[in-house]
């Protein structure tokens, strides 16, 4: 009999957790190790390659944000793009909770692989009744 292999869908805030080192880059580390040896699958949203990408800009510069765009297209995960049945359940996302468009997105990819979503961004507890979460340590307000 064949295992299950679980899939997980990694947040822009996991992802950042890890490269910048933060609380719950060592869930995301073991997360990474175990895709390496085929034993869990690892998917991003081609949104998180974006939010990656401005935000890096935003708090470092373009040359930063590009590497780590490199870093994450060397790391054992597979990127998503827009399919019609993910663009379904991000509108209904966006229809029904208070998240961002890149929020829906993630989260859609999430619903529609039954994968479970590693974030760290309190924003997703509005859909945990829709889609299987495992949260990271939040950042605390300032």
């Amino acid at each position: 009999m064949k295992e299950t292999v679980h899939i997980y869908v990694l947040d822009t805030s996991a992802l950042l957790a890890f490269i910048e080192a933060e609380a719950g880059a060592d869930v995301v580390e073991a997360l990474l190790e175990q895709a390496t040896s085929e034993k869990i699958v690892i998917l991003v949203s081609f949104m998180t390659f974006m939010e990656i990408y401005y935000i890096t800009i935003q708090e470092h510069d373009e040359t930063e944000a590009r590497e780590r765009v490199q870093l994450m297209n060397s790391l054992p995960i597979l990127r998503v793009n827009s399919t019609e049945t993910i663009g379904i359940f991000a509108s209904q996302f966006k229809a029904n909770y208070h998240l961002s468009v890149a929020d829906v997105w993630i989260a859609a990819l999430a619903k529609e692989q039954n994968a479970i979503l590693v974030h760290k961004d309190p924003e997703f507890e509005q859909v945990e009744t829709e889609i299987n979460v495992l949260k990271l340590p939040y950042k605390a307000n300032p």
